[in-house]
C-alpha cells in the first residue's frame, strides 16, 4: 500500500502563487506560507500546487513578475483554530 500525504490546504479560499524566481526556477507559494517549493518546470509546479490545494485550479495565480520562495513566513494560526 502506498501512503500519500494529505493536502496541506484546508480552505478553498487559499490562493497559491506560481511564478519564476531570479534564477529562473519555478516557485509555488501558498499565500499564508503553509506550503511552497521550487521546481524545474511549470508543469511540475502546477502539479504540486493542485495536489496541495485539493485540485482547485481556480485558486492558482500565475504571476508575471518574479517571486521568491519565503518559507520563513508563519501562517496565521488563529484562522485555523475552530
Amino acid at each position: 500500500m502506498k501512503l500519500v500525504e494529505p493536502p496541506s490546504c484546508s480552505s478553498l479560499s487559499s490562493i497559491v502563487f506560481i511564478g519564476r524566481n531570479h534564477r529562473g526556477q519555478w516557485v509555488v507559494q501558498e499565500q499564508n506560507g503553509l506550503y511552497g517549493g521550487l521546481f524545474v518546470s511549470r508543469a511540475q509546479a502546477i502539479k504540486y500546487a493542485l495536489f496541495e490545494n485539493g485540485q482547485h485550479p481556480e485558486t492558482i495565480v500565475e504571476l508575471p513578475r518574479e517571486i521568491e520562495l519565503d518559507m520563513g513566513r508563519h501562517p496565521d494560526l488563529s484562522q485555523r483554530a475552530a
